[in-house]
Formats: C-alpha cells, sequence, structure tokens
C-alpha cells in the first residue's frame, strides 16, 4: 500500500511540475531585461512596428471572421454536389490524378502540379486574420543550398540566416531535404517567405523562429522539433545590424510585435516553451493547417495580464490538429480577439482554451475529443479570475462537437445578429466535416510534377 502511495504521488509530481515551470514570457522580470537590451535601432523599429499594427487592426472582427466560414461553406457544397452526382469536382483536378486540397486554402494551390513552377501563388490562399500577408511575393527567389547555421553575425551566403536576414522582400526555398540546427534565435526580417515545398526541412534540436517588430511573413511546410534556449551574444537581424541579443526562450515560433504573419503546414513538437506563441501588440496573424504534438503550454497569445496593447490582437486559428500528448493552451489568450474554426483537438490532459483579462474567443465548428480523466472534460479555463469577472468575457461555442464528455462554458453576450449563420453550413453540421478539413495538417509531402 505504502508503495502504491509513493507511486501515486510521483505521478502527480510528473505532471505538476511542468505546468509551474510557467511560460517565460509572462515573468516580468524577463520583460525587463528584454526592454533594457534595445538599442537605438530596435527603439525605431518598435515605433515603426506599433504602427503598422494598429493599421492592421480591423475595427470589425465579428464581421470578417464570418467571411471565413462563408467560404469554407462555399466548398462543403460544391464538394457534396459533386459527391452526390458521384464524383469529386475539385478546382484543377488533373486525368488520373486525385487532387488532396480538403479545405478553402489548400484548394487555392495543391491541386496545381505546377506548384513548384508558381510558388508565389501560395501567397493568394491565406485567409482569417493574416489575409493580406504576402511575405516575400514581391521579390526575388532565394535558394538555402547548406544546413550549416555556425556564424551569428556574418552568416554565409546560401544558409537559412542569410536569406531571412536580407533587406529586399525574399521566397526563400531549399535546393534540398535537409536538417537545420539553429545555434541561437534565428532572427526573420520582414517581407519573407520560407517555403518547405518539394524538400523534408527539419529545424530541430537548436534555438527557434523569432519575428521581433516585422511585418509580413509566411513560414509553410516545414517541421520544427525539439527546440531550446539559445544563450544570446551577437546575433544579426538584418543586413546592416546586428546586435547583443539576451538568451532567447526557447519558443518554436516567437511574434513580438509583428503583424501580417501566416503559418501554414508547419508541424511542430517539444520545445522548451511554447510551440507558437504571440505577444506585445502581434496582429493580423493566420494558424493554420498545423499539426501539434509532444508538448505542454502549446500557445500563448499575450504574455502579460499589465500589457493592455494586446487589446489589438487578432488571429485565426484554422484546420489545425491539436493531436497527441499535448496538455494545455490551445491557445491561452488575453486580451484580443480569437476566433478558432474548424479545428481538430483530439488530445489535453488539462484542458484545450484559456484565457483571462477578458479575451473574446469564438470557437467555431471545431470537434473537442475530451480525455478519459473525468477532470479535465471541461474545454474551457479562465485563469486568475472570479466567475463574477468572467461571466462577461464573451466565449462562444457555436455549434461545436463535443466528444466524450467534453463540454464548453460559454459566457458573456449571446451572438445575435452576427453573421456567423449565412448559409453557414458548418455552424450547423460542424462535426461531420472536422475531420475533412482538418486531414493533411502538418508539413505537406509534395513532388515537383504532380499536385502537392
Amino acid at each position: 500500500m505504502t508503495k502504491l502511495h509513493n507511486i501515486l504521488i510521483l505521478t502527480c509530481l510528473l505532471v505538476t511540475i511542468p505546468t509551474l515551470y510557467g511560460n517565460i514570457l509572462e515573468d516580468e522580470e524577463y520583460w525587463g531585461k528584454q526592454a533594457a537590451s534595445f538599442d537605438e535601432y530596435w527603439k525605431k523599429k518598435e515605433a515603426t512596428a506599433e504602427k503598422e499594427n494598429e493599421r492592421a487592426y480591423i475595427n470589425d472582427p465579428f464581421s470578417f471572421s464570418g467571411n471565413v466560414t462563408d467560404n469554407i461553406t462555399d466548398l462543403i457544397i460544391s464538394d457534396e454536389k459533386a459527391e452526390s452526382n458521384g464524383r469529386r469536382n475539385l478546382a484543377g483536378k488533373l486525368a488520373n490524378k486525385r487532387c488532396m486540397a480538403t479545405n478553402p486554402i489548400d484548394r487555392c494551390w495543391r491541386c496545381d502540379k505546377e506548384w513548384a513552377k508558381n510558388r508565389k501563388k501560395l501567397a493568394d490562399c491565406v485567409q482569417g486574420f493574416g489575409r493580406n500577408t504576402v511575405g516575400g511575393q514581391k521579390g526575388s527567389f532565394y535558394e538555402v543550398t547548406s544546413n550549416l547555421d555556425d556564424d551569428m553575425v556574418n552568416p554565409a551566403p546560401g544558409t537559412l540566416r542569410h536569406a531571412v536576414t536580407r533587406t529586399a522582400p525574399l521566397w526563400i526555398y531549399f535546393s534540398r531535404s535537409m536538417t537545420i540546427r539553429l545555434s541561437e534565435e534565428l532572427i526573420v526580417a520582414s517581407d519573407k517567405t520560407i517555403d518547405g515545398r518539394g524538400a523534408d526541412i527539419y529545424i530541430m534540436n537548436g534555438a527557434g523562429f523569432t519575428l521581433q517588430f516585422v511585418k509580413n511573413v509566411i513560414i509553410h511546410g516545414i517541421k520544427i522539433f525539439d527546440i531550446n534556449s539559445g544563450s544570446g551574444g551577437l546575433i544579426r537581424d538584418s543586413e546592416n545590424h546586428y546586435g547583443q541579443r539576451t538568451q532567447s526562450d526557447g519558443d518554436g515560433i516567437s511574434i513580438f510585435g509583428s503583424s501580417h504573419v501566416w503559418i501554414d503546414h508547419v508541424s511542430m513538437r517539444n520545445c522548451k516553451d511554447g510551440l507558437i506563441d504571440a505577444i506585445m501588440g502581434s496582429t493580423a496573424i493566420t494558424i493554420s493547417n498545423c499539426h501539434f504534438t509532444d508538448h505542454n503550454e502549446v500557445m500563448l497569445f499575450g504574455a502579460s495580464d499589465s500589457y493592455d496593447g494586446d487589446k489589438i490582437m487578432q488571429i485565426t486559428l484554422l484546420f489545425n490538429h491539436f493531436g497527441k500528448r499535448l496538455i494545455q493552451r490551445m491557445p491561452r489568450c488575453r486580451y484580443g480577439f480569437f476566433h478558432v474554426v474548424n479545428n481538430d483537438y483530439t488530445h489535453w490532459e488539462m484542458y484545450a482554451i484559456g484565457g483571462s483579462k477578458h479575451p473574446t474567443i469564438i470557437s467555431e465548428g471545431n470537434r473537442f475529443t475530451a480525455p478519459d480523466d473525468n477532470n479535465a472534460k471541461e474545454v474551457t479555463k479562465r485563469t486568475y479570475a472570479t466567475e463574477q469577472e468572467w461571466k462577461n468575457w464573451q466565449w462562444r461555442s457555436i455549434k461545436d462537437e463535443l466528444v466524450n464528455g467534453a463540454y464548453f462554458r460559454q459566457s458573456g453576450p449571446v451572438l445575435n445578429n452576427r453573421p456567423f449563420t449565412k448559409k453557414d453550413m458548418v455552424s450547423s453540421r460542424p462535426g461531420s466535416y472536422v475531420v475533412r478539413l482538418s486531414r493533411y495538417a502538418g508539413a505537406l509531402r509534395c513532388v515537383e510534377g504532380n499536385p502537392c
């Protein structure tokens, strides 16, 4: 009996200790160190980014988010008509080749067998709050030919670090499959697309991506695994600047005071801090078609209860699969407006969606499959707030599918006269579509000459 008791205590500790660590971005001392490290160059970038973020903010996010669900409806209706005729009428379908596009974003580009020659078409396909993100569409192509990352100040041409620190817009792709271990955080400049299609690209066993005070970045078709903190030091962040950086936090992708960001078809697991964090007034972001596994605190949107600049944060989560061995924060939100639509939540251990400081969360057409643990059936978690406070937060579930005892605790005003129900098949019958819409989440295996 004593042995059983000790095993129970050890099990509880193993589950609890990771949550006690918390996210380093929520540590006020960390923010003090970051602010103190800004030189005049970074202060100027911060001021410019603040103006860009304000311009990216949408005054009526409810009307905008309704457009997303209408587009999904159009796809579903066309598919159902095709299926009722005994065939699949997929746009761009080739003879004897079945297109694997099952949602509106993928339908925009995946059925083109010449996708490798038409890479920049991808930038026309983003939906959600990040809809105006074009990445490096207006620039030249840049081919990454080396997986080395051994010079933080003067990276060699042909390396990923050299590519992302150029001043001009660039569409970055890879000459072959490769594994890249980032020695320090990869600081990505504005107007860049990182396009992993046609190669198997692993970013792993090193530092992650940092998007700080930038705009217009697309990250597509790569795998980000086993990310650790960087030790800091002199690191180049643009063609004309490098400077001293503090220790990086260990995020897979850290979005810091940035706007117009699209993360699509990325596979992520096991980062020291968050998989994707968006903080400090970042906005106009879409995260779509991604596959997440093996992590505790998956996403943090808004790092500090004391920073109300995140009121302009607007993020769409669309067609993602939250998979095996995830624990919590899918996402955890502060202040902003978050449209969580048609994602498949098949695993969590504590909760799926949480937040504090009055965020607006519209959960629409998702499938939530609760764990067998009777203490973890609730999808939602409000932190550091009494019911008297959070009952006014607008957290609405619009015809989500709730499986295995899952339940969503709603709050705030009911959505009346909002554009979510207009021809909206997903809202009325979401459970029968989520698996289809998110079926190809994660990095794809694209072969030149064939539909992806």
